[in-house]
């Protein structure tokens, strides 16, 4: 019998804090059912194993990550909505470290398509849409955009910046000034 209160969705947001607290790569069935002081067969009912719990938080994150950025570029175009949602990602990764680890998770096909993943190609093609890019160009700013945005929030996080000036937050604006001008101007194929 499943013991009282546990659900799969409590289990995904416990294991989602847990990840925010140790690494998402170290959060197990087993450690979320010492937090929850029961034994790891009782959770069983609730998520198959450690991947469909991980599977679990990954959807979680995106679906927060994707409220915000909706909230976030909502009446905006151009520059101020490029950096709305570089904002968003950053800020995310800043105040949920494994919960953004989990957003990177590689999903199964059929959970990346009913994932709010989809909604965040959306939302960055509604950007670009400002920009004038048609396909195939949108496709290579989409995928040129979350690589600069990972990219540097990974460095950041790893402390790859922190012993050299300027700050951080100065060569942020300059990276989003430098990607809106790189958008503005999209190089035509060769």
């Amino acid at each position: 019998m499943a013991r009282a209160g546990l659900t799969a969705e409590r289990l995904a947001r416990a294991g989602a804090e847990l990840a925010d607290e140790v690494g998402f790569e170290q959060v197990t069935v087993s450690e979320l059912a010492r937090r929850f002081d029961v034994k790891v067969a009782s959770l069983y009912s609730h998520v198959r194993n450690s991947q469909d719990l991980r599977t679990r938080i990954a959807l979680l994150a995106l679906e927060e990550l994707a409220d915000r950025a909706a909230d976030a570029v909502a009446g905006r175009a151009g520059k101020d909505a490029l950096a709305a949602l570089a904002d968003v990602y950053r800020d995310y990764a800043r105040e949920h470290p494994g919960r953004y680890a989990a957003a990177q998770f590689r999903l199964a096909p059929e959970a990346a398509a009913a994932s709010a993943g989809v909604r965040h190609a959306q939302m960055t093609r509604a950007i670009l849409r400002g920009y004038d890019l048609t396909e195939p160009d949108q496709t290579h700013a989409v995928r040129l955009l979350g690589s600069v945005f990972h990219g540097y929030v990974s460095l950041e996080m790893g402390g790859g910046f922190s012993h050299s000036a300027p700050d951080t937050q100065e060569t942020w604006s300059r990276i989003l000034d430098a990607l809106d001008a790189l958008l503005r101007n999209w190089p035509a194929a060769p």
